[in-house]
């Protein structure tokens, strides 16, 4: 099966969260991310009934899976209208290319101890803001064991984040590359302040360096995809 990667989830979410709701989305996710780990062994993304997105359990572990959005436009962000509302075509446009496969990625998403899973926190830290570029940062610091406004989350699903072996591992398996240098540091959308402050935007031009590389990096994921997934072997589920 070939992955489109200019298709829009909202497409065929009608009118949800394609997180949630769009079944390309979904089967994308298990085409995707069903392969060999970095240490040989498989790593195969099972559909389940009910409310559970994609499953995993063998010698491995017992993992619950589930969709969320790496990129964001703050377009419905309530906070930052005060910038937003001004450039509404640079807004959109930023919305509609993280609407497509580059854009995406899978954590776990069951609740350990009732306490928030990844995807909540990513949202509701204030130091992170739903920035993927900080977040890759935490998980970079966690392999190294070293604390980040995310480190007590990441703890909570240490099993999965082992699976990967590393930080590079993780990099390669989830095709993060172009958000990497080659000494895997984080290549941030904006200058970082090693947590000192919530990130914010001072105006319209930080916004649009952000919506620059942010696209620039949805765009060659894409290209990473486009590449392994269609022009290379092809994949059976």
């Amino acid at each position: 099966m070939r992955i489109d990667t200019t298709y829009n989830f909202y497409t065929d979410a009608k009118g949800g969260d394609p997180d949630c709701a769009s079944p390309t989305l979904r089967r994308y996710h298990r085409i995707l991310w069903s392969k060999p780990l970095p240490n040989g062994k498989s790593f195969s993304l099972l559909r389940k009934r009910g409310r559970v997105y994609l499953y995993h359990h063998s010698e491995l572990g017992e993992f619950f899976l589930g969709s969320d959005a790496i990129t964001h436009s703050y377009k419905n962000h309530i906070r930052k209208l005060w910038l937003t509302r001004h450039i509404p075509d640079e807004v959109n446009e930023l919305f509609n290319i993280g609407s497509t496969i580059g854009s995406y990625i899978i954590f776990p998403n069951n609740k350990i101890d009732g306490k928030i899973t990844l995807n909540g926190a990513r949202g509701c830290n204030s130091m992170i803001d739903d920035r993927f570029d900080l977040t890759l940062e935490c998980i970079r610091r966690f392999y190294l064991e070293q604390t980040s406004p995310l480190y007590d989350t990441l703890l909570r699903y240490k099993n999965f984040f082992n699976l990967f072996g590393n930080f590079g591992g993780y990099i390669n398996f989830f095709l993060l590359g172009d958000l990497v240098d080659e000494h895997e540091q984080v290549k941030f959308y904006l200058p970082f302040d090693n947590f000192r402050h919530p990130p914010t935007f001072s105006g319209i031009d930080d916004y649009l360096l952000y919506k620059k590389r942010v696209i620039d990096f949805i765009r060659r994921r894409n290209e990473r995809i486009n590449k392994i997934f269609n022009e290379g072997k092809t994949h059976h589920i």
